[in-house]
């Protein structure tokens, strides 16, 4: 009996242990289940992770009541006052608008959450890019980012404009890393896939402190996806009218400290008849086809030293004639290193190669001649040291850029070596103020040019809004093309070099305010933005009378300022709306021969709807458009005069987009889409004219099997 009382002693006291206990479980809005959502106590010690359901369990601490903070990734945190013992906690966490709390490292080159960083930065999601469905980095950044154009310019090459910077003034990276190659002074586009981007950051306005020449009207770094998962893989496809298709693959796999990812991604789309209007200056769109094969291995032999290797290829060809097509290849690789010295500092050293080939292949004799090769090896140092939440980072690169081009005599070829040294310092003296400074040495040793760089960006936090405010120096050195150029146009002109060139410098000052607000059921987060850039030097192309042909210069000043305003609400039941609106000014001195394209206004928006009805079954509708006012371009009618001018009109557009995504069972993604809902056809298609045929209608599918 004695033994039998002892007994059930024991159980009721450990039964009253399990009750005494804070029980609660965390989802999202939708009620999906937040696995791995911290809880913990404010002012304790005590805490705890969701399990697979999204539940979580605490003892009874000894007083109430208790606060008890909780978060997850990519959501708000969430304070819950617990008055009661025992008491079931149910929370619902909500999205932040912006993922503040995620780490952006483009405008500071450290690690810094996007609400800590001072220089305005955008960043473009993983989320948002799967949710837009598009191909390459110019289908995204068109949908995303108001102020920016893509056109085409002579042979069908793609060009940039971005808030008054052509693609020349902006710097793309893939993961930190430069690009080689180039056509009409814009990096490929179509080598930016998407398939394995995690997030893209973008910094507009000059960045040449951190990443030097180029960096004079911004920066774009697609950064890839990392790997948490013991493995995964995924298919996909889409098609469209014209015969437009894109084919992919991934597959990944992490285990202990080595993780591997490699995807692959196929694209073909057939020529497009535009329009046979002598007016036109595009009658039709060459077809081509590519393929993109890139793979990343992270290898962590300890904590506190971390590889990174990616290696890609990329082949693509276009229709250029009926017998001839043009064919572009490119060869990257690279490993970064980096090792953690002590929890205060840090060192990273890489290495990067790049190989950008051109060729133009015969039909008829199977001949695949390479005329254009530029290679580029690029060697990086980056040292951090971190106390009392302050940051100074020290870097340096060493690179040399090699380029065969049929542009240069006798298809020569051309190199240089160029090096810099560069000091930056982020000061946090509170967490509502933050002070960030910088500056850079460059040197080329071709003409032995030299360049200064500096910045100094302030955030401030009063309340609930935050204050940017920030000047930096912008540079890009003459390409080793502007200045050895010698390119005969079809017999009607020639295009020299200018071994004489200057660099091009910019003045970038920038200032904005910034508020987010979290209510009961709904959030918003809205920025207003000013900026200006004061460009000396820019380099363009005149006619010069002695040499009877264009030649590379330098113009006068050029002024580039405007506004952004960027909103965007949140509701608890799904609905999300979007709007972000440029204006943008570009004033050229009379008499230069560059005249400005830059529309003065451009808007996006888009209406989201998010709702999952159960856990295997989810749905995603949007509605986006995006609009670019009309503006007046002076023309020049002649080549030797540039003072004979006409004035024309560039016509405004607006293009919207229908989408609608349903999941099912997590895994299979079914994806259907009308570009172009109302039909926009331009009258008179120009270089600048969006390449549209009317409605385009598409279909696509996404399976990940490790959802099953």
């Amino acid at each position: 009996m004695r033994k039998l009382l002892l007994t059930i002693l024991f159980i009721s006291l450990n039964i009253t242990a399990l009750m005494a206990q804070l029980t609660g479980r965390v989802t999202d809005t939708f009620g999906e289940p937040l696995i791995g959502a911290a809880v913990s106590v404010i002012d304790s010690c005590a805490g705890t992770v969701c399990d697979i359901n999204g539940r979580f369990s605490l003892p009874n601490p000894d007083s109430f009541p208790i606060s008890l903070r909780i978060s997850s990734l990519g959501f708000a945190s969430e304070i819950v006052v617990v008055k009661y013992p025992d008491s079931r906690v149910k929370v619902k966490l909500f999205p932040e608008s912006r993922n503040l709390e995620q780490v952006i490292v483009t405008a500071t080159r450290t690690p810094k959450s996007l609400a800590d960083v001072p220089v305005l930065t955008r960043l473009i999601s993983q989320d948002d890019i799967r949710k837009s469905d598009a191909t390459n980095v110019q289908d995204l950044l068109q949908q995303q980012l108001p102020g920016l154009e893509f056109g085409y310019a002579m042979n069908q090459n793609t060009t940039l404009n971005m808030n008054g910077f052509g693609g020349k003034s902006i710097l793309f990276l893939i993961d930190g890393e430069r690009m080689a190659g180039e056509t009409m002074s814009n990096v490929d586009y179509s080598r930016l896939n998407l398939q394995d981007v995690g997030k893209i950051e973008i910094v507009k306005g000059a960045a040449s402190t951190l990443y030097g020449s180029s960096a004079v009207g911004g920066v774009i770094n697609l950064i890839s996806a990392t790997e948490t998962q013991p493995w995964t893989a995924n298919i996909n496809s889409r098609w469209a009218k014209h015969n437009d298709y894109r084919h992919g693959a991934t597959f990944s796999f992490k285990f202990k400290r080595l993780s591997s990812t490699t995807n692959l991604q196929i694209t073909k789309r057939d020529e497009v008849q535009l329009s046979n209007s002598p007016s036109s200056v595009l009658h039709k769109i060459m077809g081509e086809k590519s393929i993109n094969v890139k793979e990343k291995i992270v290898l962590s032999p300890t904590d506190a030293l971390n590889f990174t290797s990616r290696l890609s290829f990329f082949f693509r060809e276009r229709y250029t004639a009926e017998n001839t097509h043009e064919r572009y290849r490119d060869y990257s690789a690279s490993l970064r290193a980096k090792y953690a010295l002590n929890p205060t500092n840090d060192i990273e050293l890489s290495y990067a190669f790049d190989q950008y080939d051109k060729s133009d292949f015969s039909l008829l004799t199977r001949l695949d001649i390479r005329d254009y090769s530029n290679v580029t090896n690029d060697l990086r140092s980056l040292f951090n040291h971190r106390w009392n939440n302050h940051t100074l980072t020290l870097g340096g690169d060493i690179q040399r850029d090699y380029l065969m081009t049929y542009q240069f005599l006798n298809n020569g070829s051309r190199s240089q070596l160029s090096s810099d040294l560069f000091a930056q310092f982020d000061f946090c003296p509170t967490s509502k103020m933050s002070l960030l400074a910088g500056l850079r040495f460059d040197h080329f040793s071709d003409g032995g040019e030299n360049s200064f760089t500096g910045k100094l960006s302030l955030m401030l936090k009063p309340e609930s809004v935050t204050l940017r405010m920030g000047y930096a120096g912008g540079f890009r050195a003459p390409s080793l093309k502007e200045k050895y150029m010698v390119f005969d146009m079809a017999s009607i002109f020639t295009i020299y070099g200018n071994q004489n060139l200057k660099p091009e410098n910019s003045h970038n000052f920038t200032l904005s305010i910034e508020r987010t607000r979290r209510l009961p059921y709904w959030s918003y987060e809205g920025s207003l933005s000013a900026f200006c850039s004061l460009v000396s030097n820019r380099i363009t192309t005149a006619w010069d009378n002695a040499l009877n042909g264009m030649q590379y210069v330098n113009m006068r000043n050029v002024k580039v300022y405007g506004l952004e305003t960027n909103m965007n609400v949140r509701m608890e039941c799904g609905f999300a709306v979007g709007v972000a609106y440029v204006f943008c000014r570009e004033d050229i001195p009379d008499g230069e021969a560059e005249v400005s394209s830059t529309r003065p206004h451009t808007l996006t928006a888009h209406i989201d709807f998010t709702r999952a009805f159960s856990s295997k079954y989810k749905f995603f509708f949007q509605l986006s458009t995006r609009y670019l006012s009309p503006v007046d371009v002076d023309e020049y009618t002649s080549l030797t005069n540039y003072q004979q001018t006409v004035r024309s009109r560039y016509v405004g557009y607006n293009i919207t987009k229908l989408t609608l995504t349903q999941t099912f069972l997590k895994a299979i993604k079914l994806t259907a889409a009308i570009d172009n809902l109302f039909d926009y056809k331009p009258q008179v298609y120009k270089n600048n004219s969006p390449a549209t045929t009317g409605i385009t209608p598409s279909l696509g599918i996404s399976i990940d099997f490790n959802h099953f």
